[in-house]
Formats: structure tokens, C-alpha cells, sequence
């Protein structure tokens, strides 16, 4: 990620982003834009969004690639998550903005981790997205090895963290139970 010098309003900055040819974010006034993903971390994301869709076939959830943007308005962000899940009616921003949807209420977030992004995604990004009414799980993947962290809210408001690093175990996303050994697939 690289931080552009220019500050704008969210207004700006989602008129902007309706046209652009690459993704960037916005971090309270100031556009980070996105760089491309390594190959390791796109296979993690493909393998784990392939196994949420059979798992979440024929179920009122949603499941989204990166190119949806989330809003996370206690933090003054605009941010693509990795993979997003909505299980109830999907909430986007009622403005309009020249065609692009904001997302208001993700239930699980899911990013995989790669060296320029997992301290950000660990720290800031998860505060962030912690605050968020919504949401259900954060999900930190590493792309480098085995290791999956899990932080579910509790029915008392609190959040619960897993750590998983053995490759033959499962994780539980939303209410999907996925081997490691499947998000991983042709990484280990």
C-alpha cells in the first residue's frame, strides 16, 4: 500500500474511486492505493471462497470477492476486505455514488495475510473493523504459513480469539467448518 499525497472528502474520494481503473482506499483523508496480491495469497482467498460458496449454498448468506468496499465510519475508512460475508439483507450506503456499492453491515470479514499488509491487518484494520455493530468474525489468514486467528464476538459483546497452526485441523467461519488443509490447498 502507498499513500497518495492528495487529502479528499469520502465524497471525493468515492467519486473518484467510481472511476478509477485501480482500487485504492481512504484513510480518513488520505488514498491508499492498492497493490496486486501475490499468487499465494490470491490461491488462499480463491481456495477459501470456494469452500464458503459450497458451504453457504442454498443459504440466505452472501459471499464477496475484494471488490466490494466496506465502510468502517468510526474510523473514517474506506476499505476491500479480502472476503466478505453478509448473512442478513445486505446494507449499502444509500447514496449513490456513480455506481459503486459501499457496504454497512459485513457479518464476517476474512483477509489474508501477506508481508506489506499483517501488521495493518492486525492492528489498525482489525480495531477498525472491530467496532463495526455487524460483525460477527474477523478471520487473519497468513499466506506465508499455517496459521489462522479467529476473533468471534460473544453473545456478551466480547471477542473470542482461536489460533489454529496445524495443518490437519479446521477453523470455524460463520457457521462453515473448513479444513485447513483446504485453505491452504497446493500452498502447503
Amino acid at each position: 500500500m502507498q499513500t497518495l499525497t492528495q487529502t479528499l472528502t469520502p465524497a471525493m474520494y468515492l467519486a473518484q474511486e467510481a472511476e478509477a481503473d485501480h482500487k485504492s482506499e481512504y484513510h480518513a483523508g488520505d488514498i491508499v492505493a492498492m497493490a496486486g496480491a501475490q499468487e499465494p495469497h490470491n490461491r488462499i482467498v480463491s481456495n477459501i471462497l470456494i469452500e464458503l460458496g459450497i458451504c453457504l449454498k442454498g443459504k440466505k448468506c452472501q459471499v464477496y470477492p475484494s471488490d466490494l468496499l466496506l465502510k468502517l465510519p468510526e474510523c473514517e475508512k474506506y476499505v476491500y476486505a479480502d472476503i466478505t460475508v453478509v448473512c442478513e439483507k445486505v446494507v449499502l450506503d444509500t447514496l449513490k455514488h456513480n455506481g459503486l456499492d459501499v457496504l454497512l453491515n459485513p457479518q464476517i470479514v476474512v483477509e489474508v495475510l501477506s508481508e506489506s499488509t499483517a501488521l495493518y491487518d492486525h492492528t489498525e484494520k482489525m480495531r477498525c473493523y472491530l467496532l463495526l455493530p455487524s460483525l460477527k468474525q474477523y478471520v487473519l489468514v497468513d499466506s506465508t504459513k499455517v496459521d489462522v486467528v479467529t476473533y468471534t464476538r460473544t453473545p456478551d459483546d466480547d471477542w473470542l480469539m482461536h489460533t489454529e497452526t496445524d495443518a490437519t485441523a479446521s477453523v470455524q467461519i460463520g457457521e462453515c467448518l473448513m479444513a485447513l488443509e483446504d485453505i491452504y490447498r497446493k500452498n502447503i
